[in-house]
């Protein structure tokens, strides 16, 4: 016998069919858990300068001055500087046009925070549970456009990867 039959034909046309699409269902997963995985990591990223913007709250709620409540509130401020350096350099590799804005929200939170830290320090320790309850905001309109404009990009970068049949 020259050539395929028809049944041999229908068997290679339903293997290459097959197997176009798991090929399909593979990248799609992929790009479906890439799309989660950066997503997770923006959140990260925006909760890292969330909690810088909490360093204020912390200093104005210490309970002392001694050395100690000292070292702990400036080691977790530490931590949270390399939390965002991290971010900031992961953003430049992974998402440079997202990096950008997310350097202009972390210069943002770095002043504003940085001046009410600054005050806080010089404001005595609370002495009373009740005193804990500050009962103000920390004013931030620079920080808050700026999370604005990442948050943005990060959607905008999220969409990207967006399936609409999910």
């Amino acid at each position: 016998m020259h050539g395929f039959e028809h049944g041999d034909w229908a068997t290679i046309i339903a293997a290459g069919v097959a197997a176009l699409v798991v090929v399909v269902g593979y990248i799609v997963a992929q790009a479906q858990a890439r799309q989660e995985r950066r997503a997770k990591a923006f959140a990260e990223a925006l909760g890292a300068v969330e909690d810088y913007m909490e360093c204020p709250y912390r200093i104005r709620r210490r309970p002392n001055s001694d050395p100690a409540t000292r070292q702990g509130i400036t080691s977790a401020i530490s931590d949270i500087q390399s939390r965002i350096a991290f971010h900031e350099a992961w953003l430049q590799v992974e998402t440079p046009l997202v990096a950008g804005k997310y350097s202009d929200l972390v210069r943002a939170a770095r002043k504003e925070a940085g001046s009410e830290m600054q005050k806080a320090w010089l404001a005595p320790p609370l002495g009373t549970d009740a005193a804990t309850n500050l009962g103000e905001r920390l004013d931030r309109p620079k920080t808050d456009a700026a999370r604005t404009e990442v948050v943005s990009a990060m959607r905008r970068q999220l969409h990207l990867l967006h399936f609409p049949w999910r």
